[in-house]
């Protein structure tokens, strides 16, 4: 494991002596104490500070490995779910074979939430937790890279260049495979950067580099011996919509997003503490991929990540504003609004989200909400 130790998440024996130099951390201590106490911690700085050391060394004086890490994480999965969203729901668990582990490549709609709940999933129904590939690009600060580390999480080395860059792919694969391997599960996101305009697609390149771990074999039979499963994450409501519809806006409007430090700072929290309602987490079949040609091997992930993705109402609700709009490819529509039951709880909740919005955002909105079904209906896919 030397090899991988730059980048691997932190092992049993590391977990204590990272936590306790984390609890010292005085940059830290003061995010956490600015998020949870914004006002005080203005007026009271070392107060604040002191009291977020305190309740920090409260919930993790029994922590001494990666299980138990595991379990104060689960805790407070537990209440974000309670808070934020109103119903959470799993299908195809059942197709994982006891024994296997697997690459999970999932849609991206969330930085952060969207392998914690693929995680909470496979926690609760008693398989392997995952290690999870985090961008370096959201690893500004040391205590943030520390966090993710004690979470399993990995890094994607993304800002390096040239011969550089390729070394670090190809460890990376390498990485992997050697987890696949030895019995730990992976989620990886089908592509760089979140889906934005809710179209997901899988990025070809990203095939390649997860069969560069294997470069003495063909493309397809490097992936196949990572038990890829393709899962669908569907949120009925995407707590970070009007950021995204805002970014979409600028580049439209500007041709160019200027992203800020805080940008991802900023998703990643209303991420987590953002409504999401009824959130869908569809495990699909495990890939025997018969093609070396990764732009054919995209699709086929593609196509059961959409089949997979459970519609709510609040897409329909969009695809019905944009055709009221004169936005909507009126030759798919058909009868899908007739064989739709929506609720009137349903259509207040999303028209006062909508009307709470700038109207100039609500194109890209509503077509974040829309796009899946759109897909569905032009992939031949039930709605």
């Amino acid at each position: 494991m030397d090899k991988f130790k730059d980048i691997r998440p932190y092992q049993d024996a590391e977990i204590r002596p990272v936590l306790d130099r984390m609890l010292t951390d005085e940059e830290m201590l003061d995010s956490i104490a600015r998020f949870y106490f914004p006002r005080l911690t203005r007026i009271f700085p070392k107060t604040m500070t002191d009291a977020a050391a305190k309740k920090l060394r409260k919930q993790v004086k029994t922590v001494h490995d990666v299980k138990s890490m595991q379990d104060v994480i689960a805790s407070y999965m537990d209440k974000m779910i309670h808070d934020t969203t109103t119903q959470l729901t799993n299908s195809g668990l059942e197709k994982l074979k006891d024994g296997r582990n697997y690459l999970f490549i999932s849609n991206h709609r969330d930085i952060t939430m969207d392998p914690a709940f693929v995680n909470y999933m496979l926690y609760h129904a008693g398989h392997e937790t995952l290690q999870i590939a985090i961008g370096d690009n959201l690893l500004k600060k040391p205590f943030v890279t520390d966090l993710m580390r004690l979470n399993k999480s990995f890094i994607v080395h993304r800002s390096l260049k040239g011969r550089e860059l390729l070394q670090a792919l190809k460890l990376l694969s390498e990485y992997m495979h050697y987890c696949v391997a030895h019995e730990e599960n992976v989620w990886i996101a089908q592509r760089e950067g979140r889906a934005k305009d809710g179209i997901d697609k899988t990025d070809p390149a990203l095939l390649k580099m997860l069969a560069m771990g294997r470069r003495d074999l063909p493309l397809g039979e490097s992936l196949n011996e990572l038990h890829i499963v393709p899962v669908a994450i569907s949120y009925e409501y995407d707590a970070c919509d009007v950021l995204k519809a805002d970014e979409l806006y600028q580049l439209e409007t500007r041709g160019s997003f200027t992203k800020t430090d805080k940008s991802d700072i900023q998703s990643i929290v209303t991420g987590m503490i953002g409504t999401k309602g009824h959130v869908h987490v569809a495990f699909g079949a495990e890939q025997k991929f018969e093609s070396d040609d990764p732009d054919e091997l995209a699709e086929i992930i593609d196509a059961q990540i959409l089949e997979n993705y459970a519609l709510s109402d609040s897409n329909y609700l969009a695809l019905e504003k944009l055709k009221q709009d004169g936005l909507a490819p009126l030759h798919l529509l058909s009868d899908i609004f007739e064989r739709r039951e929506i609720s009137k709880a349903n259509r207040k909740k999303f028209e006062k989200r909508v009307k709470a919005i700038d109207p100039k955002l609500h194109k890209h909105l509503l077509f974040g909400y829309a796009n899946p079904v759109i897909n569905k209906l032009k992939s031949g896919f039930a709605v």
